[in-house]
């Protein structure tokens, strides 16, 4: 019987592939300095048919990193990225990091009250946003310790036939934001300055970014990622995948980048190799179809929902998928029967891995060669990475291969800690072990299988949605006295949400009001599909809610 020190899953690694990587000592703006020197005209950013070269892309990033610094931004400030996939974002994240500031991201479908306590929490000095979102961002500004707002418009780069069509036709609106006192134009802020920033001297054990992640306790947790975890997880990366070429591939850039995911496995990767990145900002269909028709990309990490909605998509057909070299998937069990047919239609292999934001994310990864791919897996732990699957109750004792129980990764990828919250950070990061919460088997090849969440996490078209966060936004309502949400069975998304409610003695309410409330505190992939009132929920004797009880009395009635 193997076990989990011998490292079974060695064996499995692709020719080429180390057990440990031997790190450079760079962080992720010299990878930009350095991809800029060795393919100065290579095209590194691609969006909507605009094209940016790595010369240009790293004088955008010097120019606005100077305007930071002009703005009062010094090392170990916080600033707010509020932005889709486009150019403004990824260059905006390259010039916070360079002059040694806190990339803060943020999701731009977010309510109101979830921002203002990302931006408390991280202490963000400065936003930088759509144009849409602005006048929001002004009105929600004296909440916060924010000063400046830069505001940009997806129109800011897109050709002129473009930007007139897209704005006949209603596809890319342009906001109009009122003016006000520190405000300002993102390709004015690029104007004005020289690209001459200071750059000072960046450590592998400096915080780079508070990437928020869900939270049980009904708050989003600030996960801290220095910049060792951003360097080291894509040098992780680089080593996993040597038959990709430096300077010579095309990345499908439309995994979200306010996401961990898509942030270190297609932005950081692609600048960090010399890869184009074509930035997918509505990463719908018919955009990723066109995007591979057009463009071509060789790399692409997805999600199931895209998977899903391509072999939906008539127009799937249509495209010749055999430039991809590789394609992932991430973030939620993508169904065997999609990859299966998936591959038969298009012909791309794809591999399924596992991460989660405290880990930067990619722990585990199937080899894409020698058919050592195992369906169904999220692979083996990649160099310089461990794992082991722990006991439930006491978390410390190894269980026998094949046996379930918790699986804890130990790596260089593993997050410094939770901003602010100690205990939190105890209870997850354990003798330099990181506890997923996930329930996993491992078989004798080092293969692990997510099998069950210890936690309650509802994962909803990619996104992870945790159950506390809805139940805390209707236990303010009025007319609440109980409220309880689990995730049910979804074919596209994964799961949804549907919440139980009991009503306060003597009220009335109805499914369309409730989910109307919801709109208004939660963002929309959180909002419950369905609505189901009781006149009491299930509890414990101490009176604790039992919410895996309601789950399965749900299942049961839609026959799972």
């Amino acid at each position: 019987m193997a076990t989990y020190q011998e490292k079974p899953w060695l064996k499995f690694y692709e020719k080429g592939v180390p057990e440990f990587v031997k790190y450079e000592d760079i962080c992720l703006p010299e990878m930009l300095d350095r991809s800029a020197q060795q393919f100065p005209n290579n095209t590194a950013l691609i969006f909507q048919g605009t094209t940016i070269t790595f010369s240009v892309f790293k004088d955008m990033v010097d120019r606005f990193a100077a305007c930071l610094t002009d703005f009062g931004v010094k090392k170990g400030d916080a600033v707010a990225l509020l932005l889709p996939n486009a150019i403004p974002c990824v260059v905006a994240y390259y010039a916070i990091l360079r002059i040694g500031g806190i990339a803060v991201m943020n999701n731009p479908l977010y309510s109101d009250v979830e921002l203002e306590h990302q931006f408390n929490d991280s202490g963000s000095k400065v936003l930088v946003t759509l144009d849409a979102l602005a006048n929001r961002m002004v009105a929600l500004r004296p909440k916060t310790e924010i000063k400046q707002i830069v505001w940009t418009c997806i129109g800011d780069y897109l050709s002129p036939v473009k930007r007139v069509l897209g704005r006949w036709l209603k596809k890319y609106p342009f906001g109009d934001v009122n003016p006000a006192p520190d405000v300002y134009r993102w390709k004015d802020c690029l104007a004005k300055y020289a690209p001459n920033p200071p750059k000072p001297k960046l450590s592998f054990d400096e915080i780079a970014m508070y990437q928020y992640t869900g939270g049980t306790t009904g708050v989003s947790k600030g996960v801290m990622l220095t910049h060792g975890n951003l360097s080291k997880q894509v040098q992780q990366l680089v080593a996993w995948f040597p038959k990709f070429e430096k300077g010579k591939e095309i990345m499908l850039g439309a995994l979200p980048y306010f996401h961990v995911f898509g942030l270190s496995t297609a932005m950081n990767l692609s600048v960090s190799q010399g890869w184009a990145q074509i930035l997918v900002p509505r990463p719908q269909p018919e955009p990723l179809l066109e995007a591979i028709k057009s463009f071509r990309p060789t790399f692409a990490p997805l999600v199931p929902t895209m998977y899903i909605g391509m072999l939906n998509h008539p127009g799937i057909k249509d495209v010749d998928m055999s430039c991809l070299k590789g394609a992932f998937s991430g973030s939620a069990p993508l169904p065997v029967e999609v990859i299966h047919d998936f591959e038969k239609l298009t012909g791309a292999v794809i591999v399924e891995g596992f991460g989660m934001t405290e880990t930067t994310p990619v722990t585990h990864v199937n080899p894409f060669a020698g058919g050592a791919r195992k369906v169904g897996s999220i692979g083996v732990p990649i160099p310089d990475t461990e794992c082991r699957i722990v006991d439930l109750e006491d978390g410390v004792k190894d269980m026998p291969i094949g046996e379930r129980g918790e699986l804890i990764v130990k790596g260089p990828q593993i997050m410094l800690g939770y901003k602010g919250k100690p205990e939190e950070t105890a209870n997850t990061l354990k003798d330099g072990w990181i506890y997923t919460g996930d329930i996993a088997t491992m078989d004798e090849d080092g293969y692990c299988y997510i099998v069950d969440r210890k936690k309650d996490m509802i994962i909803s078209g990619g996104y992870n949605v945790y159950p506390r966060d809805i139940d805390e936004v209707y236990y303010e309502h009025p007319k609440v006295q109980e409220a309880c949400s689990i995730g049910i069975p979804d074919p596209k998304r994964g799961e949804n949400v549907k919440l139980f409610i009991v009503l306060k003695e003597g009220e009335t309410a109805t499914q369309e009001e409730m989910i109307e409330y919801g709109k208004t505190k939660l963002a929309a992939y959180k909002l419950p599909s369905e609505v189901e009132f009781r006149k009491e929920l299930p509890k414990t004797n101490v009176g604790k809610i039992l919410r895996k009880e309601l789950r399965a009395e749900d299942l049961k009635k839609r026959g799972k």
